[in-house]
C-alpha cells in the first residue's frame, strides 16, 4: 500500500475547490514563495507517513457533509512531488465515487519521462486542478518564488490539451503582482486556454509571518501591506473574475 508524507488535514475546507472539502496537505515544496503561509511544509522528510487506506478511511467519515459538490482536495506543500502516492490515493477515492481536486503550483511539471506518463495516469482520477499562477513574468517569478515559470505555464497549456477543468488562482502582492501590465499579460495568457472554469484573486496578507519567526527564517515581505479593496477589484476586472452568481450560472449552462 502506497504511503505519503502528510503535513496536516482540514476536515471542512470551504476555499479549496467546489463545496465542502476534506483537504490533505502534503509535505514538501521546492518553491520558496516570499508570501508562503506554510514554510513548515517545505521539507520533504518532515510530516507524518500515512497510507492511502488510512486517508481514504478518514476522509469518508465526513462524506455526509460534502453535499453534491464537495470531496477531497490535495494541497501542500506541493502534491505533485509525491505523484506516485497521489495516483494511488485518487484512484482509491474515485473507486468510492469521490470528487477529487489538486491544488498545485505546477512547478514539478515536465513533458519528460517518467513524469509525464505518471501525470497522465493521475489525470485519469482527477476531476479538477486548482493551478496557482504566481507571476506571468519569468524574472519576477524567480524573484517571488526562486523558481522559473516556463514549465508552469506549459503545465497550464498541457492541461488545456487534456481538456482538464482548471481553476486559476493568483495572489495579489503589492510591489510584485499588483501591476496592471503584468495583470493584463496574465489575462491574455489565460484567454488562450479553453479549460479555465474559474479565476480567483487572492489578496496578499501576512497571516503566516509568525511561522517564519518561529523557524528562524527572515520574512522579506514584513513591510508589504494587504492590497486595498480598490486594487483587488481592479485585478478582478482585468482578469475577468466572475461574481459568485455569475459562476453559479455558468455551471448550469
Amino acid at each position: 500500500m502506497a504511503t505519503g508524507r502528510i503535513h496536516s488535514f482540514e476536515t471542512f475546507g470551504s476555499v479549496d475547490g467546489p463545496g465542502i472539502r476534506f483537504v490533505v496537505f502534503l509535505q514538501g515544496c521546492k518553491m520558496r514563495c516570499l508570501y508562503c503561509h506554510n514554510p513548515d511544509t517545505w521539507k520533504m522528510e518532515a510530516g507524518e507517513e500515512k497510507t492511502v487506506e488510512q486517508i481514504v478511511k478518514q476522509a469518508l467519515r465526513y462524506r455526509t457533509y460534502w453535499g453534491k459538490d464537495g470531496g477531497v482536495t490535495c494541497s501542500g506543500g506541493e502534491p505533485l512531488l509525491q505523484i506516485d502516492f497521489m495516483i494511488e490515493l485518487f484512484k482509491a477515492l474515485k473507486q468510492e465515487g469521490v470528487h477529487t481536486t489538486i491544488d498545485t503550483c505546477g512547478a514539478p511539471f515536465t513533458r519528460e519521462e517518467p513524469f509525464l506518463s505518471k501525470f497522465n495516469e493521475l489525470m485519469k482520477y482527477t476531476d479538477l486542478i486548482m493551478l496557482d499562477l504566481k507571476h506571468i513574468n519569468n524574472e519576477k517569478h524567480i524573484e517571488l518564488t526562486h523558481l522559473p515559470n516556463e514549465n508552469i505555464l506549459d503545465c497550464a497549456k498541457y492541461l488545456d490539451e487534456l481538456h482538464k477543468d482548471v481553476w486559476i488562482r493568483h495572489v495579489l502582492v503589492p510591489g510584485y503582482t499588483d501591476d496592471d501590465v503584468y495583470l493584463t499579460q496574465l489575462s491574455d495568457f489565460i484567454k488562450t486556454l479553453s479549460n479555465v472554469k474559474r479565476i480567483e484573486v487572492l489578496p496578499y496578507h501576512s497571516f503566516g509571518a509568525f511561522k517564519y519567526e518561529e523557524m528562524g527564517i527572515p520574512y522579506k515581505l514584513k513591510d508589504t501591506q494587504t492590497p486595498t479593496a480598490e486594487r483587488e477589484e481592479n485585478a478582478k476586472r482585468i482578469l475577468g473574475v466572475q461574481s459568485f452568481k455569475e459562476y453559479e450560472a455558468s455551471l448550469k449552462k
